[in-house]
């Protein structure tokens, strides 16, 4: 008998996507315009990137709440650095240096100090928020070199060019999540924690870089935002882009609790979100009904994600029931785009940590 090719989870995403669009255009006819959906678009890369980010630190049980004000931080860097009289290329290598350097130490700190990643983003949450804020005694930097222009307002081939960042951040983070060993490493670890460490696993290198993947996207939405406005605003980035990103992770199909997810389906979450965001905006919902939607969206995303894995697992034990053979001590959970994590060592019953 012929197996059915199973479906893609994305495509249950890019449905609701596609159903959300048909009947915003049904209330507006201004949505389904081609400048509305470049404006839409436009507004969502930053969004985008920060969910790409989020996703890779969600895969391995973690979450990122730093990044917010991480586009602040770097953008007023970028905007200091050119105020000083140095060409835009160097001012955006030192946004993307001080951005993932964030990343770095929030990944250190989750593994060697053993802190909830909840508390350790918090607090550099606090911390990336305040020294934009220093540095320019909460007044907005001018950026006075048109040439970074281009990294917001720019385009390639005739496609705004931070929706190509977009399209080429997320294909060479897939490429690296499905076919390279570190994408492996990654999976297993959100999948079991204890289990990738006795497979051999180096978690220290995977919870660090996975971190520093979060703040280099985070970085490049800093740099986005203020070659967009041409100002490097130390409030940037305090708004609903941090809620948004990780709505966008959830609604994808990511997994809050780790191992589960792909950067196709934070992607298409991202885009979604976008467009109910763009949505409403367009057919004239008032803004504060705006993070009522989303968190809804969010309570849905999650919840489903509970339901899955409690299906997943009952469906595992009923398997194992059939065959006679004892219950697993670790229930094991896959990734839909990665590999399943390594299988736990005979008599092995403890449990991951969730943070790392």
């Amino acid at each position: 008998m012929t197996r059915l090719r199973r479906l893609p989870e994305e495509l249950g995403i890019a449905t609701v996507l596609i159903l959300v669009a048909v009947v915003l255009s049904l209330f507006s006819a201004n949505f389904a315009t081609l400048s509305n959906l470049e404006i839409l678009l436009l507004n969502g890369a930053v969004i985008a990137f920060l969910a790409l980010g989020q996703t890779f630190v969600l895969l391995t049980g973690g979450i990122d709440l730093s990044t917010g004000s991480n586009v602040a931080m770097t953008g007023v860097l970028a905007a200091v650095v050119m105020d000083s009289g140095a060409a835009w290329p160097l001012a955006a290598l030192v946004a993307i240096a001080a951005g993932t350097g964030l990343g770095v130490v929030n990944g250190l700190v989750v593994h060697y100090v053993r802190l909830p990643a909840f508390i350790v983003t918090f607090s550099t949450f606090g911390v990336a928020a305040s020294i934009p804020q220093i540095i320019t005694g909460a007044s907005s930097i001018s950026v006075k070199d048109p040439g970074f222009a281009v990294v917001g307002r720019g385009d390639v081939l005739g496609v705004p060019m931070p929706v190509f960042l977009v399209f080429l951040a997320a294909v060479l983070l897939t490429v690296l999540l499905r076919l390279t060993p570190t994408g492996v490493h990654i999976y297993a670890v959100g999948g079991n924690l204890e289990a990738s460490r006795l497979a051999g696993v180096d978690i220290a290198r995977t919870t660090v870089l996975v971190y520093a993947v979060s703040g280099l996207c985070a970085s490049i939405g800093g740099l986005i935002t203020t070659s967009r406005l041409m100002v490097g605003y130390p409030s940037a980035g305090s708004g609903d882009e941090l809620f948004f990103s990780i709505a966008a992770a959830v609604v994808g199909g990511v997994s809050l609790f780790g191992g589960i997810g792909s950067i196709p389906g934070a992607l298409l979450g991202a885009i979604l979100i976008a467009t109910v965001s763009n949505g409403m905006n367009v057919i004239g919902v008032n803004s504060y009904w705006q993070p009522l939607v989303i968190g809804l969206i969010i309570l849905g995303g999650v919840t489903l994600d509970t339901y899955r894995r409690r299906l997943s697992l009952s469906e595992a034990l009923a398997r194992v029931g059939r065959r006679g053979a004892p219950p697993p001590a670790i229930p094991q959970t896959s990734g839909v785009d990665g590999p399943a994590p390594a299988a736990a060592a005979p008599g092995d019953t403890t449990t991951r940590r969730n943070s790392s």
